[in-house]
């Protein structure tokens, strides 16, 4: 299992996309607490998985991810391995 949150108060959709949903925000639904926090657990294969989360539209990488690679839109996509 594999934790994601972000802390976004303010925000009223928060998503992860990755390698391991075909990069569809629309499956990895984040959940929403009071404080502005928002978190989710995914089971992924293991390996080496890229993601960013996409709030409100907009897609943005991990502040809290230990790497990060370059992507093909002239960004970051964080990198997540699962064991």
């Amino acid at each position: 299992r594999i934790s994601f949150e972000l802390v976004k108060p303010g925000a009223k959709n928060v998503s992860v996309a990755g390698t391991f949903n075909e990069w569809r925000p629309e499956k990895c639904r984040l959940s929403a607490s009071s404080d502005g926090r928002w978190a989710g657990e995914l089971v992924l294969p293991p390996g080496r998985h890229e993601y960013l989360f996409v709030v409100d539209g907009q897609w943005l990488p991990d502040p809290k991810a230990k790497e990060s690679v370059p992507n093909p839109y002239g960004g970051r996509n964080s990198v997540v391995l699962a064991s």
